[in-house]
């Protein structure tokens, strides 16, 4: 049995499908107020309960083998905030986990994450990676870069759709791997059992670093029109963004993060997604291309 904790969120969602439609036994941690009903008719089985109710997780627990969590607080709001969820909330996952007797951890972390980082969401992050080391269970932690479906899409792919100008924080020509969120999903998948994953934090990026001015020339590409481009510096507010998205930009644009994923991509047998491969299924599914 495989538990996703997670599971109504866009990743986790698509970690739960994939896995149903191999034929895999999967379990879902489910909220009540959370829309869970097309994944339980498409075949999982709903465990009630919630991160932040630590007696709430056992039950989830019992009979699994592997336990994956795609879970966070970064687009939530309310109770939901990083103490809660990706500190605690977290802590008590890796608790239940090991009290349940679970095989495989599969964390998804971030690339950022440092235990003593000044960002609380990276620290947190960081603090858990540390929790789930010392916790004994056989783990995987999986760190991707930035997602291109958020990252790009939302701060150029959006915009550029609506016919809007892009804003860019500061310069936007740092480089970063921004990996798409369905090849995040493929690696979580290819993970599951397989010694070369086990306790081992794997850095995840894409085929090639971009910066926020090369994804807007391959938006360019795309929509086969120029996209308007604005600059705004470091604390400024971006439309349409919450305030949290644009402190990352602008801390994105004081750094590089290329990571050379060749040895990753052929051990785990993912074929990694261009940025205008994501960008070409966007605007057809928006109707622009």
């Amino acid at each position: 049995m495989i538990l996703v904790v997670g599971a109504t969120g866009n990743l986790g969602g698509a970690v739960t499908r994939l896995l149903l439609a191999q034929g895999q036994p999967v379990r879902i941690l489910a909220r009540p107020q959370s829309n869970y009903q097309p994944l339980a008719e498409a075949g999982a089985q709903v465990v009630p309960g919630d991160l932040k109710q630590r007696n709430s997780l056992d039950a989830a627990c019992q009979g699994v083998d592997t336990v994956i969590t795609t879970a966070n607080s970064f687009m939530r709001g309310g109770e939901d905030t990083v103490q809660t969820v990706d500190l605690r909330g977290n802590r008590h996952l890796i608790e239940a986990a090991k009290a349940g007797g679970v095989k495989q951890f599969i964390f998804v972390s971030v690339f950022p994450a440092d235990a003593s980082s000044p960002v609380p969401f990276f620290q947190a992050k960081g603090q858990t990676e540390a929790v789930l080391r010392e916790s004994g269970i056989p783990h995987t932690i999986l760190a991707p870069n930035g997602y291109m479906e958020m990252m790009l899409g939302e701060v150029v792919g959006r915009p550029a759709l609506m016919g809007q100008p892009v804003t860019i924080v500061g310069g936007g020509r740092r480089k970063h791997s921004f990996i798409s969120a369905a090849d995040v999903a493929a690696f979580i998948l290819a993970a599951i059992g397989n010694p070369a994953a086990i306790n081992q934090k794997l850095l995840l990026g894409g085929p090639q670093p971009l910066s926020y001015r090369d994804a807007v020339e391959i938006y360019e590409r795309v929509l086969a029109r120029p996209i308007p481009v604005r600059s705004v510096a470091a604390g400024s507010p971006v439309p349409g963004l919450p305030e949290k998205m644009a402190q990352m930009l602008a801390g994105m644009d004081t750094y590089d993060s290329p990571i050379d994923m060749t040895q990753t991509a052929r051990t785990f047998g993912i074929h990694l997604t261009p940025l205008e491969e994501v960008a070409r299924r966007t605007a057809v599914s928006a109707g622009s291309a």
